[in-house]
């Protein structure tokens, strides 16, 4: 009897044992199988066999169907998602299946299945596009499909409507037309096609370091200052791993930032190009997922999960604003996708360019450890020169819409010169609460003990921790006064303020609630590359890797609550957040100004970045958490529990530091604190509490958590509440 040791996408850290049938063929390490659990049927991946089971004979279950006959992991991804599993301290069926497609995870075949391409029809031909004159939209593209045929892959980059498309579909202009995946290999047609900018001295000295070591495992840092010309850096790093026929993965934050940078790789390589992240639907994924397994895709752009594609040969990972916290995940499995990525090119024994203009304290001691090399660019790409930065004293100004005279008159300066203006107000909505004038209550969502905000757009109450929502109350629910008032300015509000201080000149606000629909972001770009005077209203979005050219001014307007905060991490966010804003003023020769409006001038972080910069920043804030013993100079695992009665969490944790202390034998440089409330106490109908160990050791810590997890799931009390492991936590 054949035993297969199964792991399952169950909340429990241990594998299944089934047996195989005679007539079955044997599954392959990596490899799905189908098999009962309880009433269900899952679908499972194939950790190892043995020839006997500790589970007696006849309780045994077999194995329902064999899915695969090779695994699903290259040898390299396999050894980084076992070990992940337990340095996170997460169900190694979880891991695994969180890894696949979810259409491997429900089972589906391993099959590329065919693109397809819009094509023209003699109908479409045929059509006088003057008859087409009331729609420009459909003008336009169906003008743009009489003189080439559009790739399933283009539409997303040329912003086509998929709707137009179907729309000229039905009207005969236009056919869909299925086309087979190549069977060719890409690296017989590579060449480089696009035109190559013009590299300073620092780009020239850092392609050079990284092509030296392009077949070897080497992470390197490259620090450039914003509009330094990164992007061009990772091209001609890619253009040497791609002649050699091998392929790549680009890790970027964010969606909004993926097809800007497909775009120019497309215009650079003529070779295959993916993009992978959220957005795409199930199919979309697993043909990005299967192509980059068979060799069909050269480079891979995506968000944090796209690490886990299986390459058929990688030859490098670059990581772009490594320094963004997105890059951790922050459910379920709360990996870290910058950590992983280091560990991934170690084990595939390829270099690895983790890319910033603000690297996190923990890349920095890494460089001081020379784990990594750095690389520095401190000169803005082109004949652009760095922003002047100004301090704005609020303290006794008039303020109109949020903004002071000073301001006022910068932006018109600015404007009447045709430039663009940003505004950063890192909160979206009209206003942060809804107040009654009479009597002070202030509505709060019930769930989350956290005032709603108000959107006068969709006029309604949201919470923007739980995402309920509720209507506006017609009286004070407390005195019954119907004087109810917003207080505190979110983008909406700034919006309309801005519009009525500059009516003739276009407003584009950028947030979350104005990039909802599809296409929405790419819409508001194409505007704003348009040129001509224009003030830009966002919040982070803004922030993070855009080139606006015409972009001339910037100004932080309401910043003072990130300067007082009890989270340790929050002057390096901050620090990160304004270089990457103000980095978006004067990128293009234009002089360009950044002011920042605050009610403390003299704050010494505020002062810190504004004389002396980021390095300097940096520096201090490395000292300040080696003499604190912080991170990264120290470690942490945060367990996270929470419940309905605000009772059963705090004793669950009581209990954990029952077992961690057991366990530690009394080490005196463990530290815990807790079980204490969470700062944020109540989310989402939750009360929270956290337990958090400290120690220098991240081995000591691993294993202690090891003998901690085994008793947790073994207590009797672990069901009356939800709870989580966080290994190097940032979100606290």
């Amino acid at each position: 009897m054949i035993v297969v040791q199964v792991a399952l996408p169950v909340p429990l850290n241990h594998t299944f044992d089934y047996y195989l049938s005679d007539n079955m063929l044997t599954p392959p390490i990596g490899g799905r199988v189908r098999v009962p659990f309880g009433k269900r049927q899952l679908c499972g991946i194939v950790i190892s066999y043995n020839s006997k089971s500790e589970v007696p004979e006849n309780q045994l279950k077999a194995v329902e169907l064999v899915l695969d006959d090779e695994t699903l992991f290259p040898k390299n991804l396999w050894r980084l998602l076992l070990w992940s599993s337990q340095y996170y301290h997460y169900p190694i069926g979880e891991v695994l299946l969180h890894a696949l497609p979810t259409l491997l995870r429900q089972g589906k075949a391993t099959k590329l299945s065919p693109t397809w391409q819009w094509k023209i029809t003699e109908c479409g031909e045929r059509i006088n596009l003057n008859t087409l004159k009331r729609s420009s939209r459909l003008k336009q593209v169906l003008s743009l499909l009489q003189s080439r045929s559009i790739y399933q892959y283009q539409v997303i980059a040329l912003k086509l409507s998929k709707s137009v498309l179907q729309t000229l579909q039905k009207k005969g202009y236009i056919a869909r037309y299925s086309i087979e995946p190549i069977s060719k290999k890409w690296q017989s047609q590579f060449l480089v096609s696009g035109e190559r900018l013009r590299l300073n001295s620092e780009q020239e000295t850092a392609i050079t370091a990284i092509r030296e070591k392009d077949n070897e495992f080497s992470p390197w840092l490259l620090a450039g200052i914003t509009g330094s010309g990164k992007t061009e850096v990772y091209l001609h790093a890619l253009e040497n791993i791609l002649a050699q026929g091998k392929q790549a993965l680009v890790l970027v934050p964010e969606i909004n930032l993926t097809p800007q940078t497909i775009n120019r790789f497309r215009k650079r390589f003529n070779a295959p190009v993916a993009i992978l992240h959220s957005a795409l639907n199930d199919s979309e994924r697993l043909s990005v997922w299967l192509g980059a397994k068979q060799d069909k895709t050269a480079i891979i752009v995506g968000t944090r999960s796209a690490l886990f594609t299986p390459f058929f040969r990688l030859g490098i990972i670059i990581i772009d604003e490594e320094h963004d916290s997105s890059y951790k995940q922050q459910n379920g499995w709360r990996y870290h996708a910058r950590d992983l990525a280091v560990l991934r090119a170690r084990n595939e024994n390829i270099p690895i360019i983790l890319g910033t203009a603000t690297p996190s304290l923990e890349t920095l001691l890494n460089i001081q450890k020379k784990k990594y090399h750095q690389l520095n660019l401190t000169l803005r790409a082109g004949d652009a020169n760095l922003a002047t930065q100004k301090l704005i004293d609020l303290k006794g100004q008039f303020l109109k819409h949020g903004l002071s005279k000073l301001l006022i008159k910068h932006i018109q300066d600015h404007l009447k010169k045709d430039n663009q203006v940003i505004l950063f107000l890192n909160r979206r909505g009209y206003s942060s609460a809804l107040i009654c004038h009479e009597c002070g209550w202030v509505f709060e969502c019930q769930r989350c003990n956290h005032y709603y905000t108000f959107h006068q757009n969709s006029y309604q109450l949201l919470c923007h921790y739980c995402d309920s929502q509720s209507l506006i109350p017609q009286q004070c629910i407390d005195c019954g006064s119907t004087y109810l008032i917003p207080i505190g300015m979110g983008t909406e509000q700034l919006a309309e303020g801005i519009t009525d201080l500059f009516p003739s000149v276009p407003v584009t606000r950028i947030d979350r609630d104005t990039t909802r629909r599809k296409g929405a972001f790419s819409k508001y770009l194409n505007e704003i590359h348009a040129g001509g005077a224009r003030i830009l209203i966002g919040t982070q979005m803004l922030a993070k890797g855009h080139h606006f050219p015409d972009v001339t001014l910037v100004a932080l307007l309401n910043i003072d609550g990130a300067l007082f905060s009890n989270d340790f991490r929050s002057a390096e966010r901050f620090a990160q957040l304004y270089i990457q804003v103000s980095g978006r003023a004067g990128r293009s020769g234009k002089p360009g100004e950044v002011f920042l409006q605050t009610h403390y001038p003299e704050h010494p972080l505020l002062l810190t970045l504004l004389d002396r910069g980021y390095d300097a920043f940096s520096r201090d804030a490395m000292e300040e958490r080696r003499v604190t013993m912080l991170p990264p100079f120290t470690n942490h695992i945060l367990i996270r529990s929470e419940d309905q009665n605000n009772q059963d969490s705090q004793k669950f944790l009581e209990k954990v530091r029952c077992y961690v202390v057991e366990h530690s034998k009394n080490d005196s440089r463990l530290w815990i604190l807790g079980p204490t409330p969470a700062i944020q106490a109540k989310r989402s109908g939750y009360f929270r509490w956290y337990l958090l160990l400290q120690h220098p050791s991240r081995s000591y810590l691993k294993k202690l958590t090891e003998k901690v997890c085994f008793q947790l799931h073994s207590q009797p009390g672990r069901r009356k509440v939800k709870w989580n492991i966080d290994v190097d936590p940032i979100d606290y």
